[in-house]
């Protein structure tokens, strides 16, 4: 039985990833300090022999007894009201949380797969972003604690695999969403969602001429669990390219959900990127993957999960 860490464990990603493991016949040890996930997210895993939960902070050291071979390293607030709100956590766990699970990788002789994110491209210049591109991003701009967080991340992953031999890979993630999304995230859908839903105005930043790619969950768990059992080392993009508009995705909620809301439009945020689209060639031609899940079925699974949190 294969055993594997899952840090970031009781999060949105984080959980779908651990229910996969386990539904794989591996014992799973997630490990999460809860700030921003959520034990209800893998409750119904405590019951599975093959499961346990440590509380901890992974910016402090890390111990995890017996063999494990597989760390796939999920920690970090990864919505702009999470790690504006918590900068230096966002930035220690980036950065001392990924050194402290690449050196409990290399005691282990396991293979780690990081996190990461389309964030690392910024605010692009080269549209679809393909894994070459290098970005465009202000390190010393609101976002940057966490997009230089996950550039970091990527930089000292390659170091351990180039110095120490250490096996890794390096998933870039774009826009996802799914049931266990928390209604307060502040990303588009789930502040477009639970607002409608709440019978609010909808609020748009900008024009809402900037453009987004939304992957659902089970498509996103399917093109990591590939990626940690490929042979490539170098980043992957994964994510959907159905490129929307955020006004054309409001109105596409606005729709779906009916009701009274009308659509309000707010200031865009600093260094709020323009378009986000993956180029998805290597996960096709190295992973033979690409998204299965249409958005018009994914929102309809996931307004159901929103209307049970909401009580509706």
């Amino acid at each position: 039985m294969k055993r594997v860490l899952v840090t970031g464990g009781a999060g949105f990603l984080g959980s779908h990833l651990c229910d996969k493991f386990i539904a794989e016949g591996c014992y799973v040890i997630a490990m999460d300090n809860l700030i921003t996930g959520n034990k209800r997210n893998i409750e119904h895993l405590f019951k599975q022999p093959n499961f346990e939960f440590y509380h901890h902070d992974v910016s402090r050291f890390v111990h995890v007894p017996g063999q494990l071979d597989y760390i796939l390293h999920f920690a970090s607030p990864a919505s702009p009201i999470d790690y504006l709100k918590m900068p230096i956590q966002t930035l220690k766990v980036g950065s001392l949380g990924t050194h402290n699970l690449l050196g409990l990788a290399k005691e282990k002789n396991a293979r780690m797969l990081i996190a990461s994110t389309s964030e690392v491209y910024g605010d692009p210049l080269v549209h679809p972003q393909n894994e070459e591109y290098w970005g465009n991003v202000n390190p010393i701009g609101p976002r940057g604690v966490y997009d230089e967080a996950k550039r970091f991340q990527e930089a000292i992953t390659m170091a351990y695999h180039n110095y120490h031999g250490l096996e890794t890979r390096i998933v870039r993630i774009f826009n996802t969403y799914g049931p266990r999304m928390r209604l307060d995230d502040g990303r588009a859908l789930p502040a477009f969602m639970s607002q409608a839903l709440k019978g609010e105005n909808i609020t748009v930043f900008g024009d809402g001429s900037q453009t987004r790619s939304f992957c659902y969950v089970s498509d996103l768990v399917e093109g990591i669990y590939r990626l940690l059992l490929s042979d490539y080392h170098l980043p992957v993009n994964i994510g959907n390219p159905n490129e929307i508009s955020l006004l054309a995705f409001a109105e596409e909620i606005q729709k779906l959900i009916g009701g009274t809301s009308k659509l309000v439009f707010e200031p865009l945020p600093t260094d709020d990127p323009k378009q986000r689209q993956p180029d998805i060639t290597k996960a096709k031609e190295i992973l033979g993957w690409e998204p299965k899940v249409g958005r018009s079925e994914g929102l309809k699974i996931t307004l159901d999960y929103f209307k049970k949190e909401l009580g509706l």
